[in-house]
C-alpha cells in the first residue's frame, strides 16, 4: 500500500498545495495573502498537470524510435499557463496598491465597511 502511495507522491503534494491555496484564498483577510493563495493554488495545479503528462519510459515524440512517446503539449500549455499567472498577479498587485493608496488598508472587512458607508 505504501508503495503505492509513494508512486503518486506527486498527486498527493498537487492536492496538498491546491488546498493550502484554496484555504488562504478563503480564510485571509489581506488582500496581499489572497494573491498569495492564489499563486500557491495555481503552482499546484501546474504540478497536477506537468505530473499526469508523465509517461514511464518516454522518450520526445520524435519518428525514430518505436518507444512510448510523451507529449509535448501540457508542458507547452503549463508554460504559457506560468505566463498568464505571473501576468495575474503583477495586476492584482498593482490593483492592491491602488486600493492601499485610496483606502489606506488592505484588509477586506474594513473596505467592505468603509465601501458601504461612501
Amino acid at each position: 500500500m505504501m508503495e503505492a502511495l509513494a508512486a503518486k507522491d506527486y498527486y498527493i503534494a498537487s492536492f496538498l498545495l491546491i488546498g493550502i491555496g484554496t484555504y488562504v484564498m478563503i480564510a485571509a483577510g489581506n488582500l496581499v495573502k489572497k494573491v498569495i493563495g492564489m499563486n500557491i493554488f495555481q503552482t499546484g495545479i501546474f504540478l497536477f498537470f506537468i505530473a499526469s503528462a508523465y509517461v514511464e519510459g518516454g522518450t520526445p515524440p520524435l519518428l525514430t524510435s518505436e518507444t512510448p512517446h510523451v507529449s509535448p503539449v501540457p508542458h507547452v500549455l503549463i508554460l504559457t499557463a506560468i505566463v498568464v499567472g505571473v501576468a495575474l498577479t503583477a495586476v492584482a498587485l498593482g490593483m492592491i496598491v491602488r486600493i492601499y493608496d485610496d483606502y489606506g488598508t488592505l484588509d477586506e472587512r474594513t473596505l467592505k465597511e468603509v465601501r458601504s458607508s461612501d
